[in-house]
């Protein structure tokens, strides 16, 4: 009998652990939609006659619908089970790609990727509430941790194996076969749960509705749009940005992006790590606006030259992941209760999406009317507000424990 309920135990932590690892791919799969358009950005140009304003377009509109769209479905996950989203989701990538791969003009291109930002946003959202409900309390720090590195870890892969391809709508093929791949592993590994109804159901508009007006949630969700501003203000221009400062080939400058887009996997799980040892969340938040924005001084402006440039990129995204690690790690402990971890995610990524949104489009136009130099502007002026909204918290969270202590 004893033997029996081992192996029960051992085949029921295999099946965990394999559902895990189905669900992070599929945000792999969501994260290569965003990396793929940076590194076909000259095959693009090329391609459709277009400028970097138009390539921060094509970057920028993915995130339209999570402006809008990351608090509702939070709220449909909540109501209806993360595993149906999910799939819909990785669905609605692989169509939005396909039809991409096909399109013979920018119109239908942009018209594509919004296809292909639903299905991210409904992703991101869906994936982190099905890992809530998979993992035990114990490893949920570091979970969140190696689930904050898909975005990254996703970007990298499209930087480095963009080049191999013949042009950019091989790329396209391609992100849509990954994505029909994991919606296939998704549907016979991740398991399903009983969805809410009647009452329950009927109070979660005004559940999500009471936690976004929370102070704690709110400046976390602004926290996340300064990251996201600055990460993708730099990596959407990163391989044409390389080829001009240091002169190197298409090939070269997506290996080169790569490593730096790696480099902030590194800072995700060093993030992952320092929570579990006890670290404060709000000291890591704060290193990493500080350490992104100086760097940015030194990536944008020609100071330190070519390859000075390229080693400041390493330490801007290194110390950039300990920033959304943190705050994804933090997400469960803000909504206060399992049923809000979907919408408290939906927030986050609202914040997000509204970064990708605005970084490359201001960027990329920015560069274009100026040059280089312009974007540094941009990223520093988002640190600056990062570490004033990190001040916020301290005194948000300082102000909750002493309402606690009255309490008691």
């Amino acid at each position: 009998m004893a033997i029996e309920t081992a192996a029960v135990m051992q085949g029921s932590d295999a099946r965990r652990w394999a559902t895990v690892a189905v669900v992070i791919g599929c945000g792999v799969a969501a994260a290569v939609q965003v990396g793929k358009v940076p590194i076909a950005a000259s095959m693009l140009q090329a391609s459709l006659g277009i400028d970097l304003a138009a390539i921060g377009s094509i970057v920028g509109i993915f995130a339209v619908l999570g402006l809008v769209g990351s608090i509702p479905a939070g709220v449909v996950i909540a109501a209806i089970g993360a595993r149906r989203v999910l799939l819909c989701g990785l669905a609605a990538i692989a169509l939005g790609a396909g039809l991409g791969a096909m399109a013979p003009s920018l119109a239908l291109l942009l018209a594509s990727r919004l296809l292909e930002g639903l299905g991210f946003l409904l992703t991101m959202i869906a994936a982190p509430a099905l890992l809530d409900r998979i993992v035990e309390v114990n490893a949920r720090d570091v979970t969140m941790a190696v689930w904050s590195c898909v975005m990254p870890f996703g970007i990298a892969l499209a930087l480095l194996l963009g080049p191999l391809f013949g042009g950019w709508r091989a790329i396209w093929w391609a992100s849509a076969a990954t994505a029909a791949v994991l919606f296939v592993l998704a549907v016979v590994v991740v398991p399903g749960a009983a969805s809410r109804t009647g009452p329950a159901r009927a109070g979660l508009l005004r559940e999500a509705a009471a936690l976004a007006r929370r102070r704690t949630p709110a400046l976390l969700t602004v926290l996340f749009a300064l990251y996201s501003l600055m990460f993708f203000a730099l990596f959407s221009f990163l391989p044409i940005l390389l080829t001009q400062r240091l002169g190197v080939s298409g090939q070269s400058a997506g290996a080169l992006s790569a490593a730096a887009a790696a480099a902030n996997v590194i800072g995700n799980f060093a993030a992952g790590q320092l929570l579990a040892r006890g670290a404060s969340r709000i000291v890591l938040i704060a290193l990493a606006a500080f350490v992104m924005g100086a760097s940015a001084l030194g990536i944008f402006l020609p100071v330190p030259g070519g390859w000075g440039a390229f080693w400041l990129c390493l330490l801007f995204s290194a110390a950039g992941g300990l920033m959304p690690a943190t705050l994804l790690a933090t997400a469960p402990a803000a909504a206060r209760s399992a049923s809000m971890v979907p919408v408290m995610v939906g927030l986050l990524m609202t914040g997000s999406n509204f970064g990708q949104v605005t970084g490359p489009i201001a960027v990329g136009a920015a560069v274009s009317a100026w040059g280089w130099s312009a974007g540094c502007v941009m990223v520093v002026a988002a640190a600056v507000l990062a570490g004033l909204a990190v001040w916020m918290l301290a005194r948000a969270d300082h102000n909750s424990v002493g309402e606690g202590r009255k309490a008691a």
